[in-house]
């Protein structure tokens, strides 16, 4: 089987750090012979969780827009790179509103019992995170990592790996920094060769 490679940038900066970071574990991803997609949120139209607790009780959300065709798409992958940079030491606006939007998801778990992942989806089920910063504080990612553990908790994912770079100020963006693009490459590449044998059994 193809191992499916699904990239979300949450960045409204097309093509800046973060994106580009992203494109290069995608392109590693792609050489080692998955198929891959990438999906930009800013493109998408979706609005957030509105808070009306209505998939509570029918596991279904009643906001039918770009969120639900995406968190299909998502379901359907093998590995998703969840890509944001960090913005007032959190993910970005964009990220977060579609990350609420898995509420519904999260009622069909949790509420209405009519999802439930086997320990051996989720080992089959990798998620990356993917991540730049400004600052060179070694703490900076750390607001973001609980709210992108419960996305892959909820879908079904084992948080496989971060890709992370912090101090892109004092490099001047991520084609300066010396080892990030190289590591994300190679993280795109060993994601899908642990899939493929993790498939195989």
């Amino acid at each position: 089987m193809t191992i499916k490679v699904l990239g979300i940038s949450g960045s409204p900066h097309r093509y800046g750090n973060t994106e580009t970071l992203l494109d290069k574990f995608l392109e590693g991803a792609k050489v080692a012979g998955s198929s891959v997609e990438k999906i930009v949120l800013k493109d998408l139209d979706y609005s957030p969780c509105r808070g009306c607790n209505a998939c509570h009780k029918t596991g279904e959300c009643i906001v039918q827009d770009d969120a639900i065709d995406l968190f299909d798409k998502i379901l359907k992958s093998d590995c998703i790179a969840i890509a944001s940079p960090i913005y007032s030491m959190g993910i970005t606006a964009e990220l977060k509103g579609f990350i609420d939007r898995e509420q519904y998801l999260w009622a069909r778990k949790f509420i209405v019992k009519t999802l439930y992942f086997k320990n051996d989806h989720i080992k089959k089920h990798k998620g990356i995170f993917i991540s730049t910063a400004g600052l060179g504080w070694n703490n900076v990612f750390n607001g973001a990592f609980p709210i992108i553990t419960a996305l892959f908790n909820t879908l079904g994912f084992e948080f496989y790996d971060n890709i992370v770079a912090n101090d892109m100020d004092r490099y001047g963006g991520i084609q300066q920094h010396p080892t990030a693009l190289k590591e994300a490459f190679e993280k795109g590449q060993n994601v899908v060769r642990v899939l493929e044998k993790l498939n195989k059994t």
